[in-house]
């Protein structure tokens, strides 16, 4: 699997319908994942939210998103991230690389999906979040 970057967006509880309004722009596979389905819950109003949405467009975008959890502040303006998906040693590099002067909100560390995931805060304030595929 080659690496990827595509935007990844934090909603407030409306993930799914702006994932299908831009599914009818775009076109493509909108696949979706619950809290509740991964077993994340942070109570009961989080089981039907999305806890990972994917879009993959016929023109080869990809945009993510996913609702906020409770317990989670949502803040607009800061609800986009940047997401590096793949395999392998090339993105634990850039993990790394992009820790260094930020602050690390996530270690890279195996989760509950099987892969290996993290998030950073780059040293000039921009969310990145790092997806290493189990399939590797």
């Amino acid at each position: 699997m080659a690496s990827r970057l595509n935007p990844y967006i934090q909603f407030d509880g409306n993930a799914r319908e702006a994932m299908e309004f831009y599914q009818g722009v775009f076109g493509g596979e909108l696949a979706t994942n619950t809290f509740a389905e991964f077993g994340a819950s942070s109570g009961p109003d989080d089981e039907n939210k999305l806890m990972h949405s994917q879009l993959e467009t016929p023109s080869g975008f990809t945009l993510m998103a996913s609702d906020t959890p409770q317990g989670m502040t949502y803040n607009p303006g800061d609800n986009i991230a940047i997401s590096l998906s793949g395999d392998g040693d090339e993105l634990r590099g850039y993990y790394e690389k992009l820790s260094d002067g930020g602050k690390v909100t996530v270690p890279l560390e195996k989760q509950m999906w099987g892969d290996e995931f993290g998030m950073v805060t780059d040293k000039f304030g921009i969310n990145w979040m790092v997806n290493i595929s189990a399939q590797s």
